[in-house]
């Protein structure tokens, strides 16, 4: 099983008020913040529509 480390690297200020939401629902708060997420189609799904703000590393359990 794998997980995601995900790490905003541009800021969501300014941003879409749903992109806004989908930072802070993935638990990244300011630049250069991580989080490890689940890989599932949900996780995906919202990763896609910030996909500009993020970098994202594969991590194996």
């Amino acid at each position: 099983m794998t997980d995601l480390k995900v790490t905003l690297i541009r800021s969501a200020a300014h941003r879409l008020p749903n992109q806004k939401k989908i930072v802070k629902a993935l638990g990244l708060g300011r630049v250069n913040s991580s989080a490890v997420l689940p890989d599932n189609a949900a996780t995906r799904g919202a990763l896609l529509k910030i996909a500009h703000l993020i970098s994202v590393e594969e991590i194996n359990k």
